[in-house]
This record gives structure tokens, sequence and C-alpha cells, in this order.
């Protein structure tokens, strides 16, 4: 790689044209399907064959339903959980696409902002139609703050709907930024270390990438955490208008 920016870049594998059809596999289609596979074997691991003494990897994955189902309880409260499985599902393709493009010569499915926007707004996109069948037209209540004086109405409504469109966008870009920062920010650093000739001087940006890498490793983990926890916060208008 000769370009920072070149770990990011979508490569072609096969295309195959049916009618008005365009049938493409590319490394992102395949970083998909792995990814895929790897949080379906997670999930389904956790429910076969299950063990009246749980094994490490049971209680691995008890200890992180309970961490994601206590902050739906305390972010959202009892009428969140209809939100859980769909938080669990999200919390853990996040964590292996952010784990996976770790490795060396991967590709990282989270560093496609075309990706986490999509993420983003399927779930923003649900939320707004299950608060729309729940609350009906009360609903609507939300970006009329009570209290606004008749003046400014118009003025905090019109923030009010801007500032919940966004939220898909900086869900989007908060966690695309994070993790194609990082990842170009350790490619600079391992090839710092490759090209000075000094063996004792190269061992700087070594220690350095290593560093990093523990760094984006611990940060794999917490942006997977930041985007489920915006995800309950964001739950919580389409649940309780009132809150």
């Amino acid at each position: 790689m000769f370009s920072p920016l070149e770990q990011f870049e979508l490569y072609l594998y096969f295309k195959n044209e049916l009618f008005f059809f365009s049938f493409l596999i590319t490394n992102l289609n395949v970083y998909l399907l792995l990814n895929s596979l790897i949080l379906l074997l997670i999930l389904l691991s956790t429910v076969i064959n299950m063990h009246i003494i749980p094994t490490r990897w049971e209680v691995v994955s008890e200890f992180f339903y309970l961490f994601l189902l206590s902050i739906t309880k305390q972010q959202v409260g009892h009428a969140g959980l209809i939100f859980l499985p769909a938080f669990i599902t999200c919390f853990f393709f996040i964590l292996t696409s952010n784990l996976s493009g770790l490795l060396p010569f991967s590709f990282t499915i989270t560093a496609q902002l075309f990706v986490t926007f999509f993420l983003a707004l399927s779930f923003n996109l649900g939320f707004l139609i299950f608060g729309l069948e729940k609350h009906k037209i009360k609903f609507f209540g939300l970006f009329v703050p009570k209290g606004v004086p008749f003046i400014l109405l118009p003025l905090i409504t019109i923030i009010e709907i801007m500032s919940y469109m966004l939220r898909t966008f900086s869900l989007a870009i908060r966690l695309f930024a994070n993790m194609m920062a990082g990842h170009t920010l350790l490619h600079i650093l391992a090839s710092f270390a490759l090209i000075i000739p000094n063996v004792f001087l190269a061992t700087i940006p070594l220690i350095l990438v290593l560093a990093i890498f523990a760094l984006e490793f611990c940060i794999a983990f917490l942006q997977a955490y930041v985007f489920v926890v915006l995800l309950n916060i964001y739950s919580k208008d389409a649940v309780s208008i009132n809150h």
C-alpha cells in the first residue's frame, strides 16, 4: 500500500449483467458476508447446547447480554426492551466489524461512510415509524417544546426537526471518522517503521504502532458501546414522547 487511504478503497472482484440488474462482488461484500457469518456463530453459540455450569464463552456472552440489557433499562426503561434484540445484534455487528478491521491486510466495514449511514438511517427510520404507529399524531408534539413563547415557536420547531434529522448523520459520521482516523494513523506509523534504515530508530514508531493498536482495540469496543447507547437514547422519543 502506498497511500494510507488505499486500505479503504473498494475493489471489484466479479461483475455480471442480468437483464436490467448488475450483480457485483466487491471486497466490501466479502467482508460483510464473513462478519455476518461470524456474528451468526457468536449469537448461535450462546443459545445452542447451553450448560448448567456455563463455560467461559457462555459467561462472556451472558456478561455482554446483561450489560446491554442494563443500558436499555437505564436509558429507556422496560418499554424499550422491544428493541433489545436489534441493539444486541447491532452491537456485535459493529464490534466484529471493528475488530476484524484490525487484522493485517483486512478491510474495515465501519470505515465506509455509506455503511454506517445506512445502519444509522435504518434505526432512526424504524424509531420514527414505531413512534408514529404508537402515538399517532401526538408524536409530532415531540418537535413542539412546551413553555416556549409563541413568537419563538416556529423557529424552535424547525430547530427541533433539524436536530432530529441530524441524528442519523451524527451517528454515521462519529463511527466512520473514528475508525478511519485510527486505521490511517496505524498505517502511517507502520510505514515510518519500514522506511527508517536504522534498526534502533525504527523501534520508536514500532512501539507507537503497538500502543495505537492497543488503543484501537479499546476504541473498537468503545464505538460499539457509544453507538448502542445513542440508539437507546434516540429510541426513548419513540417509546415515550413525554419523557
